[in-house]
């Protein structure tokens, strides 16, 4: 089957799954709408993984071709509720590849001796050898799965003399360590540097590094970072807020910040996302809902700043100032200031 009957077919199916939902009943019999929608989650539970990953990307995909608004969110909700996604270890995986690549693809033939401003002081060749470095350390990390923590400094990961040539280096760690990850069960003990010492922290961690990174040298090459896909800048997110407690150079800034019961919101336009951070305690908490800004509206927002999501990631990883054109600010822009400088990586 072509790849353009496969997204038409996902793309019917999801409309009119949203369709069924949102249906007045006078339009349509609720008994007989909740019996087609259990029908066809029965159908669609039956899938293999894969194919119910694949299902899953199709879906949001037809969901992003849609504009920004109540129908895209609504769209993007269907795979959730067939329970498409359950996967989360093996789709991290899946998306590290891709990134991996998409970098690889970048950075090969370009010059490294290139500046990235972004990185101040270093230059891609810099950047390249950081990136292989963390895949080959995370990749016999969940081989080994020690106890105690192990530097990437104390492993031979030989990347090559001449800088020209760590783009294949890298690719060749990135695959090593996505082979490795795929083959290991999440599940499994490991020391991690955060709340989540299990082999599933791995695949997460490496994702949001390769992420950010790969917008670092699109930065560095062209100006402006290419299109992110919005589940996996959503992800990349989850796992800055979810470490962030865990890195002192961040958790102690934000420790002294003094705006105890602030609330900072930044909702993505493109995936519908609402990340809600609340100060306080020596730190803060956050939660993330979707369905765009009402979702969230219970904790009232002392400052809200709304983009798409992987700008979003970028402007807490300092990628980009908070007075592009890219964001929509309003409230207490002290706070976003404050939150900023304490949370720079």
């Amino acid at each position: 089957m072509s790849d353009a009957l496969l997204n038409a077919l996902a793309e019917a199916l999801a409309g009119l799954v949203t369709a069924v939902e949102t249906s007045d009943e006078d339009v349509l019999d609720p008994a007989a709408a909740v019996a087609w929608l259990e029908d066809t989650g029965h159908v669609l539970a039956g899938l293999g993984t894969a194919d119910r990953r694949a299902l899953d990307r199709l879906f949001r995909e037809a969901a992003l071709r849609e504009p920004s608004g109540a129908r895209r969110r609504r769209l993007l909700t269907v795979p959730e509720g067939f329970g498409l996604g359950g996967d989360t270890h093996l789709a991290t995986v899946d998306a590290v590849v891709e990134q991996a690549r998409r970098y690889a693809d970048t950075v090969r033939g370009t010059d490294p001796a290139t500046p990235v401003p972004t990185c101040p002081g270093w230059n891609l060749g810099d950047l390249t050898r950081h990136l292989g470095t963390l895949h080959g350390w995370a990749e016999h990390l969940v081989t080994v799965r020690p106890a105690t923590r192990v530097r990437a400094g104390e492993l031979p990961l030989d990347p090559p003399v001449d800088p020209s040539s760590y783009p294949g280096w890298f690719a060749a760690r990135a695959e090593g360590f996505t082979a490795a990850a795929r083959a290991a069960d999440p599940a499994a003990p490991v020391w991690s540097p955060g709340a989540d010492p299990y082999v599933r922290h791995y695949p997460r961690h490496v994702l949001a590094e390769t992420v950010v990174h790969l917008a670092d040298a699109e930065i560095a090459l062209g100006g402006t970072a290419g299109p992110f896909d919005p589940g996996t800048a959503t992800d990349a997110l989850d796992h800055y807020l979810t470490t962030a407690p865990y890195v002192p150079w961040i958790a102690e800034p934000l420790a002294h910040l003094d705006r105890d019961g602030a609330v900072l919101r930044l909702a993505a336009r493109d995936s519908g996302a609402v990340w809600t951070l609340v100060l306080g305690g020596g730190g803060f908490t956050w939660s993330r809902r979707s369905g765009g800004e009402t979702a969230a509206a219970s904790t009232a927002a002392t400052a809200t700043v709304t983009a798409d999501a992987g700008d979003l990631l970028l402007l807490l990883h300092r990628r980009y100032d908070a007075d592009d054109a890219r964001f929509t600010l309003t409230g207490d822009r002290d706070l976003l200031d404050e939150w900023l400088a304490a949370g720079a990586l």
